[in-house]
């Protein structure tokens, strides 16, 4: 181990113990960022300004959709998850595909968990799906930075070896200091996509093109999981496939170039 490596802060993955009722942090960050993501969703849709003439859900119809979203991205995160990463595994333990509080969530799963739910949201309503899938995306890098802090807090998902100053050793990850990926995830996908997401609706009146923040948030998101994968250790039971790429950066390309034909395409339409 190097003599500057920083040790791993250990953190009890558990917030709060009731009798046999643990409460993890892990549970309190998706609950959090989907409070967040609804707040700043209602927020969102009661600014008349950057909307312009562009039809679109009212707030209260934003309460009723919270409860879809949720659904979608639980559900397809961890359906992701088991057909992504491990699916040999869990067709001989199927019944542990359903012990969603053992861990193992897929963004990209969630991501299309969610689009299922927009569409079945949005059908007989009068907005357009596209802007409804604007406004999802640009409250969703609250569920993202908190999810990644809580990776962190677990101890999983942790980064390759590395004798960078700010490199950590972690308890799960053997005695060589390794990226904190995590917090470069929850740097990029949460803070500075918010940052990006949020010029283009409050500046740059882009949520005026249905499809366009969207298109935006798909490609970003794609981006930075590239980009962040070049750090991150690949899954254990997966490793580099081809000896190239790993499973996050193939899942993450077709988001970059769907993103950005969408970007086009939103930009184009009259």
């Amino acid at each position: 181990m190097l003599p500057f490596a920083i040790p791993y802060p250990s953190i009890d993955p558990v917030a709060v113990q009731l009798g046999p009722v643990a409460i993890r942090w892990y549970a309190l960050a998706y609950i959090v960022g989907i409070l967040l993501g609804w707040w700043y969703s209602r927020r969102l849709v009661s600014n008349d300004r950057i909307w312009g003439r562009v039809p679109r859900p009212t707030p209260l119809e934003m309460d009723d959709f919270i409860l879809y979203a949720t659904v979608g991205i639980v559900i397809g995160g961890r359906v992701g998850y088991v057909f992504f990463y491990n699916p040999g595994y869990y067709l001989y333990h199927p019944v542990e595909a359903l012990q969603v509080w053992k861990g193992g969530m897929s963004f990209h799963g969630g991501f299309l968990g969610s689009m299922v739910a927009m569409w079945l949201f949005q059908r007989g309503r009068e907005f357009s799906l596209w802007s409804l899938f604007d406004i999802f995306t640009a409250s969703a890098t609250f569920g993202l930075f908190f999810g990644r802090v809580a990776n962190f807090i677990n101890a999983e998902l942790w980064g390759r070896t590395s004798d960078v100053p700010w490199a950590m050793v972690f308890p799960t990850g053997g005695p060589d200091p390794r990226h904190p990926s995590q917090l470069y995830e929850a740097a990029l996908e949460g803070v500075l996509l918010f940052v990006v997401l949020r010029l283009l609706t409050h500046r740059g009146a882009w949520l005026q093109k249905p499809g366009f923040v969207a298109g935006a948030f798909t490609a970003g998101y794609g981006l930075a999981r590239i980009f962040v994968e070049h750090f991150r250790e690949p899954d254990a039971h997966l490793g580099y496939l081809w000896n190239v790429v790993t499973m996050g950066q193939i899942l993450s390309l077709p988001m970059v170039v769907i993103g950005g034909g969408v970007m086009l395409y939103a930009a184009r339409r009259r």
